[in-house]
């Protein structure tokens, strides 16, 4: 896709919106993990995972839905969306794996989609610039 292509209004509209759900949710859903809620507690032991499991989370959660918002730092950009995709196809496999709590598997696939779809959509200022490869010169026997 070109820079033309991806800076187009519509594109860059759906980018935001992606953006915005996937942040909202890492932020919102890293403080309630933080907090231990009852509601999340119950979701977590009853997929076999300890709680202390949910400050980690937690915390890497709204570190990554600040690392999306924030301009510049594109690489740790891509660390935020690898760690978001983990953190949605990892729950996403654990809910279809123990077959506990089959209601969030939709919302997880949504949260999965709407993060690859920030990650595609995001602006070249957002992204990695490729380095050129390199040549290399097959070694002869």
């Amino acid at each position: 896709m070109n820079t033309t292509t991806r800076s187009s209004r519509p594109v860059v509209v759906a980018y935001w919106i992606a953006t915005a759900i996937v942040t909202a949710e890492l932020a919102v859903g890293g403080v309630w993990d933080i907090a231990r809620l009852a509601y999340v507690r119950d979701i977590v032991t009853g997929l076999g995972y300890p709680t202390y499991l949910l400050v980690l989370l937690g915390v890497w959660k709204i570190l990554g839905a600040a690392a999306l918002l924030v301009p510049r730092f594109p690489l740790v950009k891509e660390w935020a969306y690898a760690g978001s995709f983990f953190v949605y196809t990892g729950a996403l496999a654990s809910h279809l794996t123990t077959g506990y709590g089959p209601a969030e598997v939709p919302v997880l696939t949504v949260m999965t989609v709407l993060t690859a779809a920030s990650w595609y959509l995001r602006p070249a200022s957002r992204t990695l610039r490729r380095r050129p490869a390199r040549l290399t010169v097959a070694a002869s026997p």
